[in-house]
């Protein structure tokens, strides 16, 4: 059985997300899709809002399951018996962060590996940080997040302007 893991802080989750844990997902027999903290990065959203939102857009993918971890991406790595590591990636500069990732992580685990997806072109501008700053001003985020959590995304942030 092939298990693979896709971390992320999902804050919020998109559509960029979906496509990938969608396609990953085809590839393997079981998928994690793990809501990761991330000190170095400000919450918008709780950890707990982060899986309900990966989990109300993946509802209907019976190979994935959502997880919250605050721990190591290894230690999750390793607990799940993963094969590999999926990560999207939109650009040059995305790849070079994901090499130097995983050569840091194969350091504290050594059968850490990791599967590159490249975004979809129409996926390929959207970002959790994109998403913050349109709806953060009440702007339309319908094309950015899946449909399943516009409303729930919306709300939240502009709530966070007032």
């Amino acid at each position: 059985m092939t298990t693979y893991l896709f971390p992320g802080s999902f804050d919020p989750f998109t559509r960029g997300h979906r496509d990938i844990a969608r396609r990953a997902s085809k590839v393997c027999d079981k998928l994690y899709v793990t809501v990761m903290h991330n000190d170095a990065k400000s919450h918008v959203f709780t950890s707990e809002e982060r899986v309900y939102m990966a989990r109300e857009s993946l509802k209907d993918y019976p190979n994935i399951e959502v997880l919250c971890s605050d721990g190591l991406l290894v230690d999750v790595f390793r607990e799940k018996g993963c094969d590999a590591v999926v990560r999207g990636i939109r650009s040059e500069t995305d790849f070079r962060y994901e090499a130097e990732m995983a050569l840091a992580n194969r350091l504290l685990y050594s059968d850490y590996e990791v599967v590159l997806l490249p975004c979809r072109d129409d996926l390929s501008l959207i970002s959790s940080s994109i998403v913050k700053e349109v709806g953060y001003y009440g702007g339309d985020i319908s094309k950015m997040v899946p449909s399943e959590i516009v409303d729930f995304v919306s709300e939240k942030l502009k709530k966070g302007r007032n």
